[in-house]
């Protein structure tokens, strides 16, 4: 090349240098960018080879070389074939193919800043707000906050400040397409690791967390460490902590308990602040049958059964709650009753069930069962009546008797048969 060429080269490198520098990518990729466009330029003339590939120096110094080659790809001839006319292509050439570059490049750097933060919680400006979703400046880029991802009735201000979760983050064409949360129950989790040290490094964990978006949340924490209170350290000095989260989460109710390896202890605190008198569990259903105090029991199962349900989604089994009250009444209902032992068979051909007595007496099958509930049901409302009668009769007899007392005496209350 001229020197005057040679100036140009050296201006046109020092730009491409600044350029780099200002974008955050190397001088590398936008010489590649350079030498893909001026390979596109030269094959579109005329009596251009084919095969060709171009290369750019230190010095910006361009080369064509055209090749010919077989049926199978390998090169027989290689020859210098940059055109005479290099320059003007290179005009026309370069500031195209720069743009397109650096936006693709940009593009792919922003993705691959967001691509493995998928669980982390950013916090951006809210710049568009509508019926579908919610736009939020995360600076170099925006993050998408779908409606199914918002809090009911939460509506921040244009403007104001907002952290969300990220859930996923999707490359297109138009760059990285971020879409976060504000309803999942990792939100709560990286809230507090935000606020409370003690998670941030490991000494506490939060266990499980259960959470109704914008009413609502229950947490469990466990700390690796004895000295260390994990709800304690959750709440803060005067709940200071667990204030910040809440304020957060624009007054969302926030439940601590701490996690134990003993379900029975774990259930019972996982229906805070209501107090538990005793757990049981049914493994086989998956049922943990809870019992508290009569004056206990609307708290237990919260408004509109929301305690309860935290509480159940928190542990992972299914809660039923009873007063005491109603334990006593359930025991003393079947205290009175002699239940017959055996089993129910199903014939495997016919598919008829029979209940076989535990005592060795007459099976008898399912239709016989039927009858025999139905001859006792109607045995018993006869016998009332009766009694109702004999009752109606003795007061008009003129006795001391009032009918109010004939109602609340024992002997005169119909009594039931339970059939096994």
């Amino acid at each position: 090349m001229s020197d005057a060429a040679t100036l140009d080269s050296r201006e046109i490198m020092e730009a491409l240098q600044a350029l780099a520098i200002e974008k955050g990518m190397t001088v590398d990729v936008l010489l590649e960018a350079v030498a893909n466009g001026l390979e596109s330029a030269y094959k579109r003339r005329e009596g251009a080879a084919e095969q060709a590939y171009v290369e750019i120096d230190e010095s910006f110094n361009i080369t064509v070389y055209a090749q010919e080659v077989d049926e199978l790809g390998n090169v027989l001839r290689e020859w210098d074939d940059t055109p005479h006319d290099l320059g003007r292509i290179v005009a026309q050439t370069v500031r195209q193919v720069l743009n397109q570059r650096i936006r693709e490049v940009e593009r792919d750097m922003k993705y691959d800043e967001y691509a493995g933060r998928e669980g982390d919680i950013v916090t951006g400006i809210i710049q568009q707000n509508d019926a579908r979703y919610t736009l939020l400046d995360l600076g170099r880029v925006e993050a998408l906050l779908p409606q199914s991802e918002q809090v009911p009735y939460e509506r921040p201000e244009p403007n104001s400040r907002l952290k969300a979760y990220i859930v996923e983050v999707r490359k297109t064409a138009k760059g990285p397409q971020i879409v976060v949360s504000r309803t999942h129950p990792g939100l709560i989790r990286e809230l507090f690791k935000l606020e409370v040290p003690e998670i941030s490094d490991g000494v506490v964990e939060l266990k499980a967390c259960a959470r109704e978006p914008g009413h609502r949340t229950k947490i469990a924490v466990w700390s690796n460490d004895p000295n260390i209170d994990p709800v304690g350290a959750c709440v803060g000095a005067r709940g200071s902590r667990v204030r910040q989260v809440v304020n957060e989460l624009r007054g969302e109710k926030i439940d601590i308990v701490p996690f134990s390896d003993d379900l029975h202890d774990f259930v019972a605190k996982a229906l805070s602040p209501a107090r538990v008198r005793e757990v049981r569990f049914h493994s086989e259903e998956g049922v943990a049958e809870v019992v508290v105090p009569d004056h206990q029991l609307s708290l237990a199962i919260g408004r509109e059964g929301q305690n309860a349900r935290l509480a159940a989604r928190l542990t992972g089994w299914r809660i039923d709650i009873k007063s005491e009250t109603q334990i006593a009444e359930e025991e003393a209902g079947y205290s009175g009753e002699e239940w017959a032992e055996g089993e129910w068979v199903t014939d495997a051909e016919t598919g008829e069930q029979t209940w076989v007595p535990a005592d060795g007496s007459e099976a008898i099958t399912a239709g016989q069962w039927s009858e025999a509930v139905t001859e006792q049901h109607d045995a018993d409302e006869t016998a009332a009546d009766v009694q109702q009668a004999s009752g109606d009769e003795t007061a008009s007899d003129g006795t001391d008797e009032t009918p109010a007392e004939a109602h609340t005496d024992p002997s005169t209350l119909p009594s039931d048969s339970t059939t096994p």
